[in-house]
């Protein structure tokens, strides 16, 4: 059994907004260093054994990023390739495990593949992007549109073709078909894990495969023009076929086993277009076929749940119908693509998510802030860093909110750094920084920092049979975790109102509350406030 699974949880750190040691008022990798304590075995620790880092390669910045012109390097704003091995180090010794981006599907355009590829039809790099000629009246290969806006081909007027490129015009896709590509990318890995990486998370792994009639996209007529993102105009059901993909990731997920205790990570989203929950999430659960003992989808299929019992209820037991041996499931419900927990929720009804998303077998995956209640920042047009956000004005896919310095106290720019953040923090921060909640028992820090601690002692909550229970009320989502040993009823609150709720343990032992108090009406009864959520355990008697 790959040793991940005794994993309490996986920690989302954006290295430009974590810790800033240099003064430049971006974050670095000493920043994080630095920091290792706060995520675990310091005083007042979050207590979390992995963490998983955005991009750190030498990039020329266009997508903070993930558009890479050195898979193997680290790039200057961050520091050093011998700074990460001392994070490495680092992290090690503290038992705390590093996951990786790992950004297969294109390359910045200043790499020197696609500057190789660019100089002339005839480079023997050509093949390794995606080149079509135009139609006959000059135009673009297909209407096919880029997920950052506008088309999704861009003309080259040195050698009279269109390259693709499926986010910004400076990510040119990487041909996968190609295996000098494929080749090319599994000594990137090797690169990485041999140095001692413990796991790698797989971005944008849908547009690898692509559909190789290269044929128009239909239109969707649902989409409302000026109120969502353009992107939506066409329906994107397939991008390539699951053949394709399973090849592709395939050859990385073979690589990965290759090293003792390794995962890789699929980043894929659900298709909310589709009405039924088997079509829904086929794409997500057939990425569970390429390779179960180290590869594993995230599922972000919470991300865009109503807040309702019934929703979250309903999500949750599609998943686990579908999951089979010994699959893990990831929930990741916040990352830096999405809207911040609390702005997406309320203050209260996040520490609910985050009750739940906690007591849930597998691995949580959680965005750095959130044990916060970071809510998303405010960003006026002169701070406006995301491209998606320039190249969109105003229909609202801009990611800088959710992606604002961390606020570790109220020293200059929130302790983040001593020089002007490259995003601006909050002028008001009262009780949102890690100061004032290590410090408050009641805090958002202190519900992570305790359910954390009890998903560390116990195994039932890392990956116990997961049942959902039976409540007298809709309002209320209740589910068990059980093994050999122990059983936990997690009930949940989803309501504005004060409600009563069987809970099917007597006298039960409430050992983690969203907020107190707790009133019991009776032995087999509980009383929970609005947004209110508990977990209860019992150890189940060995005698014979």
């Amino acid at each position: 059994m790959n040793r991940w699974t005794d994993v309490n949880g996986i920690y989302q750190i954006y290295p430009r907004s974590f810790m800033d040691t240099d003064g430049n008022g971006s974050g670095d990798i000493s920043g994080i260093v630095d920091k290792l304590d706060y995520i675990k075995g310091g005083e007042g620790s979050l207590g979390i054994d992995a963490i998983w880092l955005s991009p750190f390669y030498t990039s020329p910045m266009v997508d903070n990023g993930y558009d890479i012109s050195d898979y193997c390097g680290v790039d200057p704003l961050f520091g050093t390739l011998d700074d990460f091995k001392r994070l490495l180090d680092e992290a090690h010794r503290r038992q705390i495990r590093v996951m990786i981006d790992f950004v297969p599907n294109h390359t910045s355009d200043r790499h020197p593949w696609f500057e190789a590829s660019a100089s002339s039809r005839d480079n023997n790099h050509r093949d390794w992007y995606i080149w079509r000629d135009g139609k006959t009246d000059g135009s673009a290969p297909n209407n096919w549109l880029s997920v950052a806006g506008g088309s999704a081909w861009q003309y080259d007027e040195k050698s009279n073709q269109y390259y693709l490129h499926s986010f910004l015009k400076e990510q040119p896709d990487l041909n996968w078909d190609n295996l000098e590509v494929r080749a090319a990318m599994k000594a990137v890995v090797d690169f990485w894990l041999s140095m001692g990486v413990d796991g790698l998370r797989a971005d944008a792994i849908r547009w690898m495969a692509k559909d190789r009639s290269f044929v128009d996209k239909l239109s969707n007529p649902n989409y409302r023009d000026g109120q969502e993102d353009p992107y939506h105009s066409q329906i994107h059901h397939h991008h390539g076929s699951a053949d394709q993909l399973r090849t592709y990731l395939g050859g990385i997920a073979a690589t990965v086993e290759d090293y003792d205790d390794r995962i890789m990570i699929f980043e894929d989203y659900p298709d909310f277009s589709v009405v039924t929950p088997q079509e829904r999430y086929r794409p997500y659960l057939e990425l569970y076929d390429i390779n179960p003992r180290v590869a594993m989808p995230f599922n972000f299929g919470g991300m865009f749940m109503p807040f309702q019992a019934t929703s979250f209820r309903d999500f949750i037991e599609t998943v686990h119908s579908y999951l089979q041996d010994s699959r893990i499931p990831v929930y990741c419900l916040g990352n830096h693509d999405q809207s911040r927990l609390v702005s997406r929720f309320g203050q209260e009804q996040a520490r609910l998510i985050a009750m739940l998303q906690l007591t849930l077998p597998g691995l949580p995956v959680m965005y750095y802030g959130d044990e916060l209640g970071m809510s998303d920042g405010h960003i006026t047009e002169e701070f406006i860093q995301d491209s998606f956000e320039k190249n969109n004005p105003g229909v609202g896919i801009g990611r800088d909110p959710e992606r604002t310095p961390m606020q570790w106290s109220h020293d200059v720019s929130a302790g983040f750094s001593k020089g002007a953040p490259w995003l601006p923090v909050p002028i008001e921060l009262r009780g949102v920084t890690v100061a004032d909640q290590q410090a408050d028992r009641t805090s958002f820090l202190a519900l992570y920092q305790n359910i954390l601690s009890l998903r560390s002692k116990s195994s039932t909550l890392r990956r116990g049979v997961y049942e959902t229970c039976g409540t007298n009320n809709e309002h209320v989502f209740s589910y068990r975790l059980s093994d050999k040993e122990h059983v936990f009823t997690i009930v949940l609150n989803f309501s504005d109102q004060t409600t009563q709720c069987q809970v099917g343990e007597p006298n039960p032992d409430i050992i983690a509350a969203t907020s107190q108090p707790v009133s019991l009406i009776d032995e087999n009864t509980v009383s929970l406030r609005p947004y209110q959520g508990i977990v209860i355990a019992r150890r189940i008697s060995t005698n014979s």
